[in-house]
């Protein structure tokens, strides 16, 4: 799985990078990126692609700290 933060002027900020040898169902954990360039203000996005065949998934929660 890959996990991406995207900052409402559409810059994506790496989380986790897809790995083949990661075929864990579950992300649990705290990811930090320095976002200062960026304003707090607008829509914060957060991308997850699944890169594994034939997996389906969800997002149960997500949060942002400032």
């Amino acid at each position: 799985m890959k996990l991406e933060l995207i900052a409402p002027d559409g810059t994506a900020f790496l989380l986790k990078d897809y790995n083949s040898n990661d075929s864990a169902d579950d992300i649990q954990g705290t990811f930090t990126v320095n976002a200062s360039a960026e304003s707090a203000d607008g829509t914060w996005k957060l991308r997850a692609t699944d890169n594994w065949t034939n997996d389906t998934g969800y997002v149960n929660a997500w949060s942002l700290q400032f």
